[in-house]
């Protein structure tokens, strides 16, 4: 797996390279402004960008907009965004450019090796990785949501749960339920958000969207 690094802070760029290296991960390149990430996905055709989403010059989302334009640059790109806190924006933003091989991890998850590196692997094989507090905060601020009233609680774990990037089986494991029972409720979460399959999108991402989305 070959990564480049885009973070302005030195020494957590060059912490983050320590942490992947040792974890046997190929750090091809790291930089510390948006342009430097662009020039370096150009450059060495990584398998994954991890960047941070506050960069140079304002340090507002020019992370963010480089993570977007450097999948669009490098279609199959993964890119796993870190934050210091939970901004709803970014999260639904990166989402929504592509349902494939994203993350979004708050920075004190990088001090758990072993979970940040999982979600790492995760997002470089073309799943999602969103971090379970910017889930939770994020579900938090939409459960008055009319469009996703006749969710039960249990859909709405379980959606979480999806949101994680966790799998059917990882789902009935942390719920204490069958393979078969995750089944049904991702098959009714479907139904109730109108999602039908139609062969071109990821109903798992789109039914995350749609909850991060309602109003």
């Amino acid at each position: 797996m070959r990564v480049v690094i885009a973070e302005d802070d030195a020494l957590l760029r060059e912490g983050l390279a320590l942490v992947l290296r040792a974890e046997g991960v190929d750090v091809v390149a790291s930089a510390a402004d948006p342009d430097g990430l662009l020039a370096a996905v150009s450059a060495h055709r990584p398998d994954v960008a991890v960047v941070d989403v506050r960069m140079p010059p304002t340090h507002t989302d020019e992370g963010i907009r480089a993570a977007v334009a450097a999948r669009r640059a490098q279609p199959g790109l993964a890119v796993l965004v870190l934050s210091a806190y939970v901004e709803e924006s970014f999260a639904t933003d990166l989402l929504v450019d592509g349902s494939r091989g994203v993350g979004y991890l708050l920075k004190e998850r990088v001090g758990r090796v072993s979970e940040f590196v999982t979600a790492l692997r995760r997002v470089a094989e073309g799943g999602t990785a969103i971090d379970p507090e910017v889930v939770s905060q994020l579900f938090a601020r939409r459960r008055s949501a009319d469009r996703l009233a006749g969710l039960t609680p249990r859909e709405r774990e379980v959606l979480s749960a999806m949101a994680e990037g966790l799998g059917n089986t990882a789902i009935a494991a942390r719920f204490f339920i069958t393979d078969n029972s995750v089944h049904k409720h991702i098959r009714s979460i479907f139904a109730k958000l109108g999602l039908s399959p139609d062969g071109e999108s990821d109903r798992r991402v789109a039914a995350v969207l749609r909850y991060l989305d309602a109003t």
